[in-house]
């Protein structure tokens, strides 16, 4: 898909909790200044207006046709029929509410509403993460070329989305990628979205060091102490991002059995990756004991660091070989290494998410 050249736009909603940020893309760039409205209100009434005023206001900006609506919304939802249902963030929707539907009759363009782990993973896909690393093989004279990608984001919460042979997996029920609900290997009763956010990072550094969660650093600060940026507790920052590395590992590894895809990682956390990335990469590729005394590999592919120069080295590495054709003179290529790759976004995730938005939208309008 050569998405930067196709001449459509999208309009598009980033909805947080706080605000919503409307814009309008073609090629995969952002064309307007964002317009922020408040996505607070005391009625649901209230804030569906104001979704419809935010649309308005970049539709009179652009002063040209527009092809679609693209955008992510928060979960639980119907996706493909574009009802959201009880938001936490978003109290007022309650019971279900009929957004696709409503912006559709409104504006009478198609709609497309996912969630951002999707359109990360998506955007990370069509633009990102996976064209890079296969024209990297192709570089290195590897013919290996891979079709899809799971990606994860790490921020306030953590998300995920799938991709299969470069299409976005929607899943039968819209709770496609809700890798989150995983449990956590180190707290059984709790899931792994505890371990693997931010809370989860300032909690464990607060309690190694002693002190009030009120008082405890930022993530990012607390990454600093960790790489000797800044003074202070290194070893509770380290303790921190290590446990958050053994349950990405073990989340990662689970997902990887299942996917056999390269995974890519975004939010708000992907920045920290010098610290927790290796040690993950490391726990996906550890071994299981056997109940009759051997071990075997967790895995039965192998998890490559492609953030580290060796890691990176070796997984672009050919490792084929020709092999004979039984009763036959001829010969084929043989690769033994079954192999995937980890690695943070090339787009950022907000790019990542704003192109997965577009791009999506383009698949769909195309059939």
């Amino acid at each position: 898909m050569n998405y930067k050249k196709d001449k459509r736009i999208i309009l598009s909603l980033d909805a947080g909790g706080t605000n919503f940020v409307f814009n309008a893309i073609r090629g995969g760039e952002e064309l307007l200044k964002p317009i922020i409205l408040s996505a607070k209100g005391d009625n649901l009434e209230n804030i569906l207006k104001t979704i419809i005023k935010g649309f308005e206001e970049a539709q009179k900006q652009i002063s040209e046709n527009i092809s679609a609506i693209s955008f992510c919304f928060p979960g639980p939802a119907d996706y493909e029929k574009g009802i959201i249902g009880d938001l936490q963030n978003l109290p007022t929707f309650r019971g279900g509410v009929a957004l696709k539907a409503m912006l559709e009759n409104h504006f009478h363009i198609p709609v497309f509403i996912n969630n951002d782990g999707d359109l990360f993973a998506y955007g990370e896909a069509i633009a990102g993460f996976l064209p890079q690393i296969n024209s990297l093989l192709k570089e290195n004279g590897n013919e290996k070329q891979y079709k899809n990608l799971l990606g994860v984001t790490f921020g306030t919460g953590f998300g995920g989305g799938i991709v299969i042979n470069r299409q976005l997996f929607i899943g039968d029920n819209s709770a496609m990628g809700e890798i989150n609900r995983i449990s956590n290997n180190f707290y059984p009763q709790t899931s792994s979205e505890d371990s693997l956010s931010i809370r989860a990072i300032m909690r464990v550094f607060a309690k190694e060091s002693k002190i009030d969660i009120k008082d405890c650093p930022s993530p990012k600060e607390i990454f600093e102490i960790g790489e000797k940026k800044i003074k202070g507790n290194r070893l509770a920052a380290i303790k921190a991002f290590d446990e958050f590395a053994l349950v990405a590992g073990n989340i990662l590894a689970d997902a990887a059995t299942l996917l056999d895809s390269l995974i890519v990682i975004g939010g708000g956390l992907s920045g920290a990756y010098p610290l927790f990335l290796q040690k993950a990469v490391n726990e996906m590729n550890k071994e299981y004991t056997t109940l009759e005394g051997y071990t075997i590999p967790r895995l039965e592919i192998i998890a490559f660091n492609l953030e580290n120069e060796q890691g990176l080295s070796e997984f672009m590495k050919d490792n084929s070989r020709k092999i004979k054709v039984p009763f036959s003179d001829k010969t084929i290529n043989y690769d033994p290494v079954k192999s995937i790759g980890v690695g943070i976004s090339r787009l950022g995730t907000s790019k990542a998410v704003s192109v997965g938005a577009y791009c999506f939208a383009l698949s769909q309008l195309d059939g």
